[in-house]
């Protein structure tokens, strides 16, 4: 059965691909040692450009693309974005968030740096790299927020898999903006921090 002919024999075999090549990688050069933080931070990574890719995709194909199908007179509509591709990527979305957050803070727990990211580095035996990482941290942690709390409760009525009023879905819709573009706008100085964990900031 070839993997290529489905999503999840994709993922699968990428991972065991990945696998294999850290094996022999890890046994050409230092040998076989599991590194659990790596093996953490390659999740994390994962996951994070999941999220990351999807609040991407929304915010710059797939809303713009939407309002120009609502636009256009006699043309076919967004109905199939809205029916099937929506729903999907929003799944996608979601999780991949909580996947993000959880393996961060998994990253941080085994380093024992968690409760000095989230302090941002004002505790006691606490590094500069604990502010960075405590910036995207907590830029992390609202924008889980903003996608469990405000975007995927408002696009379950945007999308009817919820009854709502068209006075509630036109509301839903002004939140699930706002917290869609509050994130992407986030996003970008959260990938900064995290950036500047491993190599720095910008100005040091």
């Amino acid at each position: 059965m070839n993997p290529l002919n489905s999503v999840r024999g994709v993922i699968t075999g990428g991972i065991v691909l990945a696998v294999v090549l850290a094996v022999i990688v890890s046994y050409l050069t230092v040998g076989i040692d599991l590194r659990v933080p790596s093996l953490i931070i390659w999740i994390h990574v994962l996951a994070g450009i999941t999220w990351i890719g999807l609040l991407y995709y929304f915010n710059f194909v797939q809303v713009p693309a939407l309002a120009e199908a609502a636009a256009d007179e006699g043309g076919p509509g967004g109905a199939g974005i809205t029916k099937y591709v929506a729903p999907r990527a929003l799944w996608w979305f979601r999780w991949g968030a909580v996947l993000t957050w959880l393996s961060g803070a998994a990253y941080l727990g085994h380093a024992e740096r968690l409760h000095h990211a989230f302090a941002l580095g004002m505790l006691e035996g606490s590094i500069a790299t604990d502010t960075f990482i405590g910036v995207g941290a907590w830029l992390g942690t609202i924008m889980l927020f903003n996608v469990w709390a405000l975007i995927w409760p408002n696009q379950k009525k945007i999308l009817g898999i919820v009854e709502a009023t068209a006075d509630e879905i036109a509301a839903a819709r002004k939140v699930a903006f706002v917290a869609s573009r509050a994130n992407t706008l986030l996003s970008i100085p959260m990938l900064m921090s995290m950036v500047s964990y491993g190599h720095g900031g910008f100005f040091i």
